[in-house]
């Protein structure tokens, strides 16, 4: 009997059946032997995993010391190749292969962890952090390193055609960088602006990657802030059923909230992200140097979600931004919003609950964007719009950090139109609106409001 035999000689005889003569207790011994072999397999596993971890450990040093990525996609894919190669049944290699890729996974989650508390130096300046958003299948890194631009091959490692999106706004140069660690990149800038999430800004880019025969082993890399990010991220989606997606976020705004998590969407009929869908990237990078190029005003507009995150969530990251120069912790504040939204995410990654808390100030703020019809940036709108659903201490201690780091203090349009925008919002329902509010910071209530009732709070906080 041989080994490929064995199998199929117990399967008959625990169905009652003895095959080549064996009797049910031969074939119950044969079974005991093959169950003693894999506990005395395990236990040589168990000691050559506890020597493997000891040796990634000493990896994880020297990267740490060297300033090298955890993640080395061209090294795993050599390891792989290699090792299958070791496996002379073809019938298992697939197997083998799918070990070798989950204990990769471990390995560089190990360190991570080993690296976590060194993740920041004494100025709140990160040489680099990395986590993983754990969610199974869905998981994906995230890491935050100056100067990681120029490197993103490194992290992504795109050994196949890349459709690289860009926008007018962001330096060419970004986007360039990024396709020189590309095997083969495809380039397509955007106009900037809210207006290119539109259905033909998504079949332009699904055009050019029909044109350019991209399969659904290819994927397509956001260069840009939230607009890019949305959109590129609704293409991949859509394209073929879905190809892989990666974030490489430059503005404030995207780098703290929209670059993780998920949400993907264009505009149609004037409502804002009302065509979309959750769909997780493979990999986000974010690099901080790039903020160097963006006006106050930018900078300002991010800093209005980060605030956000803080408010309802984290306290002493409140009072950070509260008591310091903000643009002089902005890695701070990017690690400690990451922070927030993950758990988030993780805990709620559709926005069935706990998530909903991300849209405070969002309700009343997509209703200024949209009266004022571009006038403000994102940021800007979401800023005003937390006022309202604050208590006054939590509404006096915003308006300190507003008028201390350039956001808009007074919404001077038309309530009522902006109100009547509200509605068309995707948390409306039944004639209400789920809202957030925040009576004391780093705590949030969620609760149902009327139309009415958000218009009351609006005019008591502006009296127009």
């Amino acid at each position: 009997m041989n080994q490929n035999e064995a199998p199929d000689k117990l399967s008959e005889n625990l169905s009652g059946k003895a095959p080549d003569g064996l009797t049910g207790e031969a074939a119950e011994s044969l079974l005991d032997e093959a169950r003693c072999e894999i506990n005395g397999i395990d236990r040589e596993m168990a000691e050559l995993f506890c020597r493997r971890m000891a040796a990634v450990r000493k990896v994880a040093q020297y990267k740490a010391a060297h300033g090298l990525p955890i993640t080395d996609r061209a090294r795993e894919e050599e390891v792989i190749r290699r090792n299958a190669a070791l496996i002379g049944d073809e019938a298992i290699r697939p197997d083998y292969i799918a070990f070798l890729r989950e204990t990769m996974e471990v390995s560089k989650e190990y360190q991570r962890r080993l690296l976590a508390a060194k993740e920041t130096s004494a100025g709140g300046t990160p040489g680099r952090w990395e986590t993983v958003m754990r969610l199974r299948e869905e998981s994906y890194p995230i890491t935050v390193e100056r100067g990681a631009l120029a490197r993103a091959g490194e992290y992504f490692a795109p050994d196949r055609k890349a459709l690289i999106v860009t926008d007018s706004g962001v330096p060419e140069e970004y986007a360039k960088r990024v396709a020189a660690g590309c095997r083969e990149a495809h380039l397509v800038s955007i106009p900037e602006g809210e207006a290119s999430k539109s259905p033909e800004t998504l079949f332009l880019l699904i055009d050019a990657m029909m044109q350019n025969n991209f399969t659904r082993g290819d994927c397509a890399i956001a260069v840009g802030g939230g607009v890019v990010g949305d959109l590129t991220g609704f293409a991949a989606s859509c394209y073929m059923r879905g190809i892989d997606f990666y974030n490489i976020p430059t503005t404030l705004l995207s780098q703290v909230d929209s670059s993780i998590g998920g949400k993907t969407a264009i505009d149609y009929g004037g409502i804002k992200n009302i065509v979309g869908a959750f769909y997780q990237p493979k990999g986000v990078l974010i690099d901080p140097d790039v903020l160097k190029t963006l006006p106050e005003r930018q900078i300002a507009a991010g800093l209005a979600e980060a605030i956000k995150m803080a408010v309802c969530f984290d306290r002493e990251l409140f009072e950070r931004i509260e008591a310091s120069n903000a643009e002089q912790i902005l890695d701070e504040i990017i690690i400690g919003s990451l922070r927030i939204k993950q758990a988030v995410v993780e805990k709620d990654a559709k926005e069935a609950g706990l998530r909903r808390a991300l849209n405070f100030g969002h309700t009343i703020g997509h209703g200024i964007e949209a009266e004022r019809g571009g006038e403000l940036l994102h940021g800007e709108c979401v800023a005003l719009g937390m006022l309202p659903m604050c208590g006054g201490e939590v509404r006096r201690r915003l308006l300190r950090i507003y008028e201390k780091v350039g956001l808009p203090c007074r919404f001077d349009g038309d309530v009522s139109r902006a109100i009547a925008a509200a509605a068309h919002d995707k948390k409306a329902e039944d004639g209400g609106i789920r809202v957030i509010t925040v009576e004391r910071v780093g705590e949030f209530e969620m609760k149902r409001e009327t139309l009415a009732g958000l218009e009351s709070r609006a005019r008591a906080v502006w009296g127009n």
